[in-house]
């Protein structure tokens, strides 16, 4: 994530984008200088980060007082937000842009008509990107939304405010989604200490998108589920043809979060965890360097494409446009691919056990405390959002995947699932896809992996090497008092 993926999240590019130069591993040198990192990992492709929803049943509390919403904290002021036409107004912060933005003022226009005492007000706010800087400073301020679209790689750092609601009885109370009717992953990334503090936005999940025109001419089979890394490697090599300008596979070069989030599901099927369960090291300092050697072995022979830009989208560019024979990517950049005409078929990421493992990046919808009407009145736009009918509405205008297993089984998106290449593969990874620790250090442990990665996909150190300074400085952020 897309995500953060996300969502974390990558822009991919439209089909349209002009091609860019194929460029070698070690051509992309000078011009990958690893940056903060920055949860791009789970944006849908025309649009930004890390989001998703006929229109919609017009039930479930009309007005705000038919919304039963148990067990609210808020930490802030209790009254007022209720105008003189006794009106409460919800200011939201959606974060979206092009499509996605079309997609979710709908659906508040909808939400708008058939709750009378509520308006939701999507006016303002930021693109999802500096959605983080936005609301701190807002925060600080004392003039923040009531609703905001946050990444999740950045919710344990924005929920230390004593303005964001414990949704955790709100959430888990009867309703339209029983709290375990969302995926695992999903109810992992909104939960910080034991308490649900943001309600779910997105859900994504990686897997690898293959073009099958160009394994035809090369020979080869298509993958199987149940392949292995030395597979993948192995068929990037053997996919790559310089002398037509095409690749194996690509990676992002610049070191943010979207270079990062590929290597956890490596970490995690050799037997690691991002952070050690004492919480004051991180857990995958012997598992790091095999995965990193995975990624030096692509390197090998320019059979990887580095993209040296923020946002993946020359990858994603030169994918589309026939010389790259395979990408990791989610469900996001199924849109493109489809205007882009190009034949493809999306596999299960390999793994060295032999088990299914992927990484999923949920974004969020956080709730900010602006006395008891509006929050109240937030909490019940966002649970409406979540109910199924809109969810899918969300997940089909967006390019996402379902938040929970009712959504997953609405007609709607059977029937939509059925004519997505492709899109199957993705829902079915969310049984198995792991989420990134909702910590506060975790931002600082990306940026020291994306270095890393970085670092070897360039050749300028080994995986043991560079795993050693990458070690000291993710430690070093895990001992920060926060």
């Amino acid at each position: 994530m897309p995500a953060d993926p996300a969502s974390p999240r990558a822009v991919p590019p439209s089909a349209s984008a002009a091609s860019p130069r194929a460029v070698p591993a070690r051509a992309c040198a000078d011009q990958a200088s690893p940056r903060p990192a920055i949860d791009r990992s789970a944006g849908p492709v025309r649009h930004p980060g890390p989001g998703r929803r006929a229109f919609l049943r017009a039930g479930a509390g009309s007005a705000l007082g038919a919304v039963a919403l148990p067990g609210l904290t808020a930490c802030g002021s209790s009254g007022g937000g209720v105008g003189p036409d006794g009106k409460v107004t919800v200011e939201l912060w959606h974060g979206q842009t092009d499509t996605l933005k079309q997609a979710i003022e709908a659906l508040v226009g909808e939400f708008n008509r058939t709750h009378p005492a509520i308006h939701v007000d999507a006016g303002g706010g930021a693109t999802a990107d500096v959605m983080l800087q936005k609301v701190t400073a807002a925060l600080a301020s004392g003039s923040y939304p009531d609703i905001a679209y946050v990444f999740g790689s950045d919710i344990a750092s924005i929920a230390r405010s004593p303005r964001v609601l414990d949704l955790t009885s709100a959430l888990r109370a009867p309703g339209p989604v029983p709290w375990n009717d969302y995926w695992p992953s999903l109810r992992e990334a909104v939960t910080i200490n034991g308490r649900v503090r943001a309600a779910p936005a997105l859900v994504d999940s990686l897997a690898v998108i293959c073009n099958t025109r160009l394994f035809q001419r090369a020979g080869l089979a298509l993958p199987q589920p149940g392949w292995s890394w030395a597979e993948f490697v192995d068929t990037a090599h053997r996919l790559t043809d310089p002398s037509k300008g095409v690749f194996g596979t690509g990676w992002p070069g610049v070191g943010d979060e979207d270079t990062t989030w590929r290597l956890w599901p490596m970490v995690w099927d050799l037997g690691g965890e991002i952070i050690a369960p004492d919480g004051k090291s991180i857990g995958f300092a012997e598992q790091g360097p095999r995965a990193l050697e995975t990624v030096a072995s692509l390197a090998t022979g320019d059979s990887v494409y580095v993209d040296p830009k923020p946002g993946s989208a020359q990858m994603y560019q030169v994918f589309l446009s026939g010389r790259m024979g395979m990408v990791l990517g989610g469900p996001w950049s199924l849109p493109d691919i489809i205007a882009a005409k190009t034949d493809y078929t999306v596999v299960p990421l390999p793994s060295y056990s032999g088990r299914p493992v992927t990484i999923s990046g949920p974004d969020t919808w956080t709730v900010f405390d602006n006395g008891t009407a509006r929050s109240e009145a937030a909490v019940a736009f966002v649970r409406w959002l979540n109910a199924p009918e809109q969810d899918v509405t969300w997940d089909i205008g967006a390019g996402s995947l379902p938040l929970s297993t009712q959504s997953a089984r609405r007609p709607e998106w059977l029937d939509h699932s059925a004519r997505t290449v492709g899109l199957p593969a993705f829902t079915k990874a969310l049984e198995s896809a792991r989420v990134r620790p909702v910590h506060p250090a975790y931002p600082a442990i990306s940026q020291a992996v994306g270095e890393a990665v970085v670092t070897v996909l360039l050749g300028r150190s080994t995986p043991e090497r560079v795993m050693r300074d990458c070690t000291e400085k993710a430690d070093a952020a895990l001992l920060i008092p926060r």
